[in-house]
């Protein structure tokens, strides 16, 4: 799976490519959203304002909104349980 993180008006959006299952993305943000997930720190968490997911198996989207850096992004994706089992 490749992952690219780039930085739009209102925040970050995350292409996944390849061998990717939008549920697993949708997953990883419910993880998030729930603070189930140790990925990335409070901080970095209070900056989101909203994550939407687009696409679908094979060509997934997240796009997170709110000041955030990509590699704040880049860190929490390489803590990822759900990506990284």
């Amino acid at each position: 799976m490749n992952k690219k993180v780039n930085k739009i008006d209102s925040g970050v959006k995350i292409s996944f490519v390849g061998e990717v299952k939008k549920q697993n993305i949708v997953t990883m943000v419910e993880n998030c959203s729930s603070g189930k997930c140790e990925c990335m720190s409070d901080d970095t968490k209070a900056k989101i304002t909203n994550m939407q997911v687009t696409g679908k198996d094979g060509e997934v989207e997240l796009s997170l909104s709110g000041d955030v850096s990509t590699k704040e992004i880049e860190e929490a994706l390489a803590k990822s349980k759900v990506l990284n089992p």
